[in-house]
């Protein structure tokens, strides 16, 4: 069974949404597109969010750039959500009394307009998953009929930056506008029958969207701002390519790293980019350790991979340290995995004869045969629950010809877990060394190039190499049935 569970996804739901789209303030990410003279007092906005960092302000939808008059939809560096409307005074000043603080979890957001209102709260209503938002702080809601930016003609609407410095950071899915009419959250989704605190997505292809309307599934990996309304609404596309549209959505919950968990004893931080698929020292001799946002127990098989970037230079100090997994039980005050008896990690180390070996319980042994490693290599990390084995592989060859799919036989696993380990949670980690020698985690959402593409049994992830028969993608679909 799963560590972290993300919202909105354990089951099936009977519609199911096919992508997102990665977004990622490093790189100044942002769609954005010109409207028409519009309805600007009467409107909606829905989208699915997962954030990937936390403590910055960063924009989800804004109009005009931070030029007056403007308005934006945002998260606050406090992790409060922000609605405002500028118009040479703070015409709209609302913000949320709770905080947005999960990265493992998708929330669905509503941001319902209707300043023709004679209630002041009625002008502005804010869903979150599902529920109607009722405490702010503070909270200004605009004059009546008061004109927004929204859909008025020749300004610019943005996605995912403010004043070019407040970029998102995260992920975003089923981006709907709909211009003329103040919807609730339930023309965008439902609680499930089975499980009434779970609040999942419909289909919203048959909403009437108005002029303005657009509806961004970011389906089209050639064209990421495609609007699929019927309007042609569409985006421009900026600092975004086909490695930014994902399978990491709100109905099938992806495994990143998780910026939350991180080893306290170490003063140096580390950045995390591409919606936590990639953490990166900010140092030398940093020896951080973080963990993955799920983890698992007593079942199930289990695949994920991670990209080589390293600089060359031979020394243990420089080669990408150490990558493995650990328990719930892990005390996070040792330099790098496998220093005590609840973490795993495999590293390249710099020996007689430079070598893989695996770390556990303060012991190395050194991988018979595995002297191979190169900047933009693959490795390969296989978890045999059921059967308590542990296997690692490079550039498609397991270690030590390990099989997989031996099964109870243990053909060539580097590790055997005990009853005990098995009965905790097992949670992907990783010991970064310096800023030039990392791994780019693949947990079936790369944030890199894939040449070849590879599924596991269900269907789930892009991986460069086969998954092994049995073996499945960190996603919450498949610990629903698995873990």
């Amino acid at each position: 069974m799963p560590l972290i569970l993300g919202t909105n996804s354990i089951k099936d739901t009977g519609y199911n949404v096919a992508n997102s789209l990665r977004f990622d303030d490093g790189s100044s990410d942002s769609l954005t597109r010109t409207q028409t003279a519009g309805n600007r007092r009467t409107f909606t906005l829905s989208f699915w969010v997962k954030r990937s960092q936390l403590g910055l302000n960063e924009a989800i939808f804004n109009i005009n750039n931070g030029t007056n008059p403007y308005g934006r939809i945002f998260f606050k560096s406090d992790n409060t959500l922000k609605i405002d409307d500028y118009d040479g005074s703070q015409d709209t000043n609302i913000v949320t009394s709770r905080v947005f603080r999960d990265v493992s979890a998708w929330y669905h957001v509503v941001v319902a307009y209707d300043t023709t209102q004679s209630t002041a709260s009625n002008r502005i209503k804010l869903y979150v998953n599902g529920v109607q938002e009722t405490s702010f702080s503070p909270e200004t809601y605009p004059a009546q009929n008061f004109d927004t930016e929204y859909n008025n003609n020749s300004q610019v609407l943005e996605i995912g930056d403010f004043n070019n410095s407040q970029f998102f950071n995260g992920y975003l899915s089923e981006v709907v506008m709909i211009d003329g009419q103040q919807l609730d959250a339930t023309s965008f989704g439902e609680f499930d029958s089975d499980s009434p605190t779970i609040w999942k997505p419909i289909d919203v292809s048959g909403l009437t969207f108005g002029t303005n309307g657009f509806y961004l599934d970011f389906e089209n990996s050639g064209s990421l701002g495609a609007d699929v309304s019927g309007n042609s609404n569409n985006f421009t596309v900026n600092n975004l390519t086909s490695i930014d549209q994902t399978t990491d959505t709100c109905t099938n919950n992806f495994c990143t790293l998780n910026p939350l968990i991180t080893e306290t004893s170490r003063t140096d931080n580390q950045n995390y980019s591409e919606g936590n698929t990639i953490i990166i020292p900010n140092s030398t001799d940093n020896y951080g350790t973080t963990f993955s946002t799920m983890g698992v127990q007593g079942s199930g098989k289990w695949y994920w991979e991670a990209q080589i970037v390293w600089n060359g230079t031979s020394s243990n100090a420089n080669y990408p340290r150490t990558i493995g997994f650990v328990t719930e039980d892990y005390a996070f005050n040792y330099s790098y995995l496998g220093q005590d008896d609840e973490s795993w990690g495999v590293a390249f180390h710099d020996l007689s004869t430079d070598g893989w070996g695996l770390d556990h319980n303060g012991s190395f042994s050194a991988i018979s045969g595995a002297t191979t490693m190169a900047n933009g290599g693959t490795v390969m990390l296989a978890l045999d629950l059921d059967n308590g084995k542990f296997y690692m592989g490079y550039n498609g060859t397991f270690f030590t010809s390990g099989d997989p799919t031996s099964g109870a036989t243990g053909t060539g696993a580097i590790a055997t877990l005990t009853a005990t380990d098995l009965s905790k949670f097992i949670i992907p980690a990783v010991t970064n060394a310096t800023n030039t020698t990392y791994y780019k985690f693949n947990f079936g959402n790369p944030a890199y190039s894939i040449s070849s593409g590879n599924s596991d049994g269900n269907g789930y992830g892009n991986f460069e190499y086969s998954v092994p028969s049995g073996y499945y993608a960190l996603n919450t679909k498949n610990l629903a049935e698995f873990g």
